[in-house]
C-alpha cells in the first residue's frame, strides 16, 4: 500500500534589511526588520535597498560564524546584476538622478491616515508609533474603532495619543463600514489606509502621497507589503505563495490604456495592491461611492472591500499607481488555522467583490463578459505555471520552494463558491434595520 510522503514543513526565517550603495556596491547598513531580533545565522529573508529605496528580496542561509551582511550582500549583488534584471537596476539608478520619477517632484499633499481596528490595542499601539514617526511634513492619523466590545481602544488613544491621533467610533461591524467612517471624518485631499498589524517604514507616507502631486488624474496609489516575521510554517507558506507583495517595479494602471498582460483588467484588482497599504484622492473615492459596506472582514462576505474600491475608482476614470517605495511591514497571522481561514476568506472576498461590482455597477457586465474568454485562458496558463509546487518568496530566489497544500487550494475554491452568497447575506443584514 502506497502511503503519501509527508511534506516537510518550512523552517522559520529571520527577516532583515540590507542597504547597498549600488547594485554591485558596498553595504551601507544591515539590520533586523523593525522590532525583530538580531540576525545571527540560519535562513534569512532580506529586503535589499539601494540607497534606502526597496529594490528586491533575497533568501539565503548564513553558516555559523559568517557575517550575515556579507553573505546576503553577495546574493543581492548577484541578483541585482543578473542580465534579466539589469533594466531594474538601471531604473533605480535613474530614480536617484531624477527625482521626478514616480511623481516625486511636487511636494506631497497633506493626507489623513485611517487605521481601522477592533479590540487589538497592543498591535494598534505598535502601528501608531510607526505612523507618528513618518518623515511626511504634515498629516493626521484617525483611528476608527469598529464595533467595540470594550473601551480598550478608546482608552489607549485618549491616554497615549491624545493630541496626535483622532478617535472615531463606528458601531456597524465590518472593515468597509469602518473605512467609510474614516472617509467621512477626514477633510484632507488624500486619505491613506493601513491596518493595525503593520509597522510603517518612516518614508511610507511621503512615498505613498507624492504621486498625487503631479498627476491630477491619479485616483489611487498602492505600495509594497513585506512580512515582519517569518517565524512559523504558516507565515512562511503565505509569503512563499505571494503574500501581499506586488513586486518592485513601478506600475501605472490607466483605464484609457488597459495593460496587455491583464486580459481581465480592471477586474484583476488583486494585482493592484492590498488594503493594508493604499491611498486615494479623497474626492475620487467619494465620487466612486466609497467602500461597499457589505464587503470586507467582519461581514459575511469575508473580504474584498479594498478590491472593490480599486475597481470603483478605475471605473470612474481615474488612474492607479503602484510604487514599492511606499513600504509597510505586515505581521502575518501565525497559526495553521489562521492560514486556513485566510485561504477561504481570500476566495470568498474575490468573488464577493466581483459580485458587489456587478450589482452596484451593472453597466460593467458587458465589459466583463467580453474579457472573460481571454481572461480564463490567461488564468489557466498562470495556474499551470504555478503548479502544485508553488514558488519561492517574492523575487524568485529559487532557494525556498514549499508545496502549497491542496487542502488550502480546495478551501480557496470553496470560498470562491461562497463569496456571492456571503455578499448577499451581508447586503440583507445591512438592509435589515432600514
Amino acid at each position: 500500500m502506497n502511503r503519501p510522503v509527508p511534506v516537510p514543513l518550512p523552517r522559520p526565517l529571520s527577516v532583515a534589511e540590507l542597504d547597498l550603495a549600488a547594485p554591485d556596491g558596498p553595504v551601507l547598513s544591515f539590520r533586523p526588520a523593525p522590532g525583530g531580533p538580531e540576525v545571527e545565522g540560519g535562513d534569512v529573508y532580506a529586503l535589499v535597498r539601494l540607497r534606502g529605496r526597496p529594490a528586491a528580496t533575497v533568501v539565503g542561509t548564513v553558516p555559523d560564524g559568517e557575517d550575515p551582511a556579507d553573505v546576503l550582500a553577495a546574493l543581492a549583488r548577484e541578483r541585482l546584476t543578473r542580465p534579466a534584471l539589469l533594466s531594474d537596476a538601471e531604473r533605480f539608478a535613474e530614480r536617484f538622478a531624477e527625482s521626478r520619477e514616480e511623481g516625486g517632484a511636487g511636494a506631497p499633499p497633506r493626507p489623513s491616515v485611517v487605521v481601522a481596528t477592533r479590540e487589538r490595542p497592543g498591535q494598534l499601539a505598535r502601528a501608531l508609533d510607526s505612523l507618528l514617526d513618518q518623515d511626511h511634513p504634515d498629516f493626521e492619523v484617525v483611528v476608527v474603532d469598529n464595533a467595540p466590545r470594550t473601551e480598550d481602544t478608546r482608552d489607549l488613544v485618549v491616554r497615549k495619543y491624545a493630541d496626535r491621533v483622532r478617535y472615531v467610533r463606528e458601531d456597524v461591524p465590518g472593515l468597509a463600514a469602518a473605512h467609510n467612517a474614516g472617509l467621512a471624518a477626514v477633510r484632507s485631499d488624500v486619505v491613506a489606509f493601513t491596518d493595525d498589524d503593520v509597522i510603517a517604514d518612516p518614508h511610507w507616507l511621503t512615498a505613498l502621497t507624492e504621486p498625487f502631486a503631479d498627476d491630477p488624474g491619479l485616483g489611487c496609489v498602492t505600495g509594497l507589503i513585506l512580512p515582519a516575521r517569518l517565524a512559523t510554517p504558516a507565515q512562511v507558506l503565505l509569503e512563499s505563495h505571494g503574500g501581499f507583495a506586488k513586486g518592485f517595479a513601478p506600475r501605472l494602471y490607466d483605464p484609457a490604456r488597459p495593460p496587455a498582460d491583464e486580459p481581465l483588467f480592471p477586474f484583476t484588482a488583486g494585482s493592484f495592491g492590498s488594503g493594508a497599504n493604499m491611498a486615494f484622492r479623497t474626492d475620487a473615492l467619494r465620487r466612486a461611492g466609497g467602500f461597499d459596506p457589505a464587503t470586507g472582514t467582519g461581514t459575511a462576505a469575508k473580504g474584498g472591500d479594498d478590491l472593490y474600491a480599486f475597481v470603483a475608482v478605475l471605473s470612474a476614470g481615474f488612474r492607479l499607481r503602484y510604487t514599492s517605495r511606499a513600504l509597510v511591514w505586515h505581521h502575518h497571522r501565525d497559526t495553521w488555522q489562521d492560514l486556513r481561514n485566510q485561504a477561504y476568506g481570500y476566495g470568498a472576498g474575490l468573488t464577493a467583490y466581483l459580485t458587489a461590482t456587478l450589482v452596484r455597477r451593472p453597466r460593467l457586465l458587458p465589459a466583463l463578459l467580453a474579457r472573460l474568454p481571454r481572461g480564463l485562458a490567461h488564468a489557466r496558463t498562470m495556474t499551470a505555471q504555478r503548479g502544485e509546487a508553488g514558488g519561492g518568496v517574492p523575487g524568485e530566489h529559487g532557494a525556498h520552494h514549499h508545496p502549497w497544500p491542496r487542502s488550502l487550494s480546495r478551501l480557496e475554491r470553496r470560498g470562491m463558491l461562497y463569496g456571492p452568497i456571503g455578499y448577499a447575506k451581508a447586503r440583507l443584514r445591512k438592509a435589515g434595520p432600514r
